[in-house]
């Protein structure tokens, strides 16, 4: 029987978020229905209010989560009812060309749960990043779920699913960190701390925070930056990331804000044959320009980073348990705790910068 649970909707392009009754049906044939215990407060929620990513209104928000499998369809082997899971938003297939070639991160045949859950009224919904968990209940494609330990906290552990997950995997997957390394991050949102973790856990013994907040890079210290850079209009941030590394300038810098004047600094601060790792989503008006004879004579990568380039069934399981020897500091990026009806104005304390991240705490 489908089931009648409260969820967090966007109705139409900048209209307030609205709790309201969604009806979810039951698990078809290679899905799973699961019961959220926390769901983080991303900006990719905050695109969709706004338009920002399609006009598929209206939206089931957030992607962020962590929960208990309540059921599974037929077909089902992957997870079981009872599996304590973190929820992600590229079930990869197994079967396209990225999968056969051994590279499951590229997959270009993701999943999502065939069924729409719906309102009250019959009207079908659209899940951001096809999860929608900021609702008691969700319905997902199976291989959606990544069972982790069960010790691990909600809150926690669910920030895995989107843009923890993004800035690790910048650092470990794209950029691949070595031990020695010196690495700058630009930008220190919640994707550019997390880079800044994993540069750290990677073994980098140099990395620079730069960002245009003091406060932002006060917590860049506590998550184990070990220099800071202040940029602004009148700073030069190539200079002062080039002075800190050696004088040649970083082995990775990885860009967590994605617009032209920070992928500019991060292709120059860069030492010769180091590595650019674009993390931060640009919109699609935005271009890039530079000589090609400056990227040929500087040699080493450009890349993007797609979800961190992560493999949810590898890297989820590692990271949480990192996490629960004390090794990764995943609860630091945990700023609040709120209730579902708070989402609005957990929005307003993002933009602000007020928060690294709120999460959505369920009963």
């Amino acid at each position: 029987m489908p089931q009648t649970v409260k969820g967090v909707i966007a109705r139409a392009k900048d209209a307030e978020l609205e709790l309201v009754d969604i009806v979810v049906p039951d698990a078809g044939p290679g899905e799973a229905l699961v019961k959220v215990q926390a769901c983080g407060v991303c900006h990719t929620d905050l695109h969709y209010q706004q338009g920002g990513i399609n006009d598929d209104f209206p939206f089931l928000l957030g992607h962020e989560a962590a929960g208990v499998v309540e059921a599974v369809g037929p077909d089902v082997t992957s997870v079981s009812p009872g599996d304590y899971v973190v929820l992600n938003w590229r079930a990869v297939c197994g079967q396209c060309r990225a999968c056969l070639k051994g590279e499951s991160w590229y997959c270009f045949n993701t999943a999502n749960a065939s069924q729409k859950m719906t309102l009250a009224d019959g009207t079908e919904l659209t899940p951001a990043l096809g999860i929608g968990a900021f609702a008691e209940k969700t319905l997902v494609a199976a291989g959606q779920c990544t069972p982790v330990d069960e010790k691990a906290e909600p809150a926690v552990a669910g920030l895995l699913g989107c843009g923890v997950m993004a800035g690790l995997g910048a650092s470990l997957n794209t950029g691949a960190v070595r031990r020695g390394e010196s690495v700058a991050v630009i930008g220190c949102g919640g994707v550019g701390m997390a880079a800044i973790a994993g540069a750290v856990l990677a073994g980098a013994t140099t990395v620079v925070a730069v960002d245009t907040d003091q406060r932002k890079l006060d917590k860049a210290v506590e998550l184990g930056a070990t220099h800071t850079v202040l940029s602004g209009k009148d700073v030069d941030v190539v200079g002062q990331v080039q002075q800190i590394c050696d004088g040649h300038g970083a082995d990775v810098v990885v860009d967590a804000v994605g617009r032209p004047e920070t992928f500019q600094q991060a292709f120059e601060a860069r030492d010769l044959a180091g590595r650019v790792v674009l993390v931060g989503v640009p919109t699609p008006e935005m271009t890039w320009e530079t000589p090609l004879i400056e990227i040929f004579s500087r040699g080493g990568a450009i890349k993007s980073s797609w979800y961190g380039d992560c493999l949810p069934s590898r890297d989820f399981p590692m990271l949480v348990e990192l996490w629960l020897q004390g090794r990764l500091p995943l609860d630091a990026f945990v700023t609040e705790r709120i209730a579902l009806d708070e989402v609005e104005q957990a929005f307003g304390r993002m933009e602000t910068g007020d928060v690294l991240r709120s999460v959505v705490v369920l009963d």
